[in-house]
């Protein structure tokens, strides 16, 4: 059997096992020369010039994310910012950008800073509201809508279909956010986004010890090569064991997804009425506003990411979270523990998040060890 034809947990836990023919070794080996070498032509050996441009480490990770995504190609970066600066940083005086009002802040907040500096148009749109992203957005002006789906860390969900045949209506690209929604549950391109990306510290790395990034294209165009010519000239390039190690976490990644997804649908469940707790924000669960369209999306899992607005004024949220004991009180997600914050003091002065909102990245635990590690926080409310 080819392996186009195996199942997507198959490719995943044998990515980059190509036997090595001198060696016989299942694992690919790391390359960590900067610079290669030339024949007495002077011409180069292989297809490498320099490690700032590519190293042989990153292509199997790409590849595997192309395969993943259904896209034309993938490029890794140094940070998930590395890959967001690179995309706005295409764009010319007097080009205008479409984004959530209610998205990751790191990337909001670089949003505003080039809109300021740069003369680069803005606008928010009310993520909650359908015409709000239509409305927003600048007839022969706006040149990239960027979106999540979910939107952190709210998690409302925005229809990636509807807002691709919104923006390439206006002559848009539109740009998904999946870091919470990998292709093992949502394929981005195939619903008509132009561009994918993902922090892929978070659940494609999955164990909360690599800085990356990627994004992948739908195609090959002008944008596209602009963006490797970034990548290449500001050196926002991933290291070749931050790679290896990346190949290695997405070998897991679909059995990590599936537990992640199982203890947070218990977990939003198990608090959806308790009655220390507002309200449960979940996609999977059914009350959700936008489960319709999360089901529609995410065809495998609706993640491991919930919110919970506590019945509580700011002090007392930020004090539950200091009181449990299985969650890791600290800022990131997707990793394989459990991991808890007051959202809205991480964001900062820009934050229109609730005070009495705590995001949980749900791991791979005992999910009745972290139910009960939040009924006894809780309890002390």
């Amino acid at each position: 059997m080819s392996k186009q034809n195996h199942s997507l947990e198959t490719r995943l836990a044998q990515a980059g096992h190509t036997i090595d023919p001198n060696t016989g070794a299942v694992t690919p080996p790391i390359h960590l020369s900067t610079t290669y070498a030339r024949n007495e032509n002077y011409d180069l050996l292989g297809d490498f010039i320099y490690s700032r441009y590519q190293n042989p480490t990153f292509l199997p990770a790409e590849e595997l994310l192309t395969e993943l995504e259904g896209g034309a190609e993938a490029l890794l970066f140094a940070s998930g910012m590395a890959g967001i600066c690179a995309v706005f940083e295409t764009l010319s005086s007097g080009d205008h950008i479409v984004a959530p009002q209610v998205m990751y802040h790191g990337a909001q907040d670089w949003l505003r800073r080039i809109s300021k500096q740069r003369n680069i148009g803005l606008t928010l749109f009310d993520q909650s509201k359908p015409d709000a992203l239509r409305n927003a957005i600048v007839p022969g002006k706006t040149r990239i809508v960027w979106i999540e789906s979910p939107v952190n860390p709210t998690w409302d969900i925005i229809d990636i279909a509807e807002a691709a045949k919104t923006a390439h209506e206006f002559e848009a690209e539109l740009m998904v956010d999946c870091t919470v929604s990998p292709p093992v549950t949502t394929r981005a391109l195939s619903l008509g986004a132009d561009v994918v990306f993902h922090s892929a510290t978070k659940y494609l790395a999955g164990h909360s010890d690599v800085l990356a990034g990627a994004l992948i294209t739908r195609e090959l165009n002008d944008r596209w090569e602009n963006i490797k010519q970034v990548r290449k000239y500001t050196g926002a390039i991933i290291g070749p064991f931050q790679a290896w190690l990346l190949l290695r976490g997405m070998r897991t990644l679909a059995l990590r997804f599936e537990r992640a997804s199982e203890n947070a649908m218990k977990i939003a469940k198990h608090f959806e009425h308790h009655a220390a707790v507002e309200q449960v924000l979940y996609p999977g669960l059914e009350n959700h506003v936008n489960h319709s369209i999360a089901a529609k999306q995410m065809t495998n899992g609706f993640g491991g990411m919930l919110s919970m607005l506590i019945l509580a004024d700011e002090q007392k949220t930020q004090k539950i979270a200091t009181r449990l004991k299985c969650f890791i009180s600290a800022t990131s997600l997707g990793g394989v523990e459990s991991l808890v914050e007051h959202r809205a003091s991480v964001e900062g002065p820009h934050s229109i998040v609730p005070r009495n909102l705590l995001r949980f990245s749900i791991g791979i635990e005992s999910a009745s060890d972290l139910i009960a590690d939040l009924e006894q926080a809780l309890e002390k409310l």
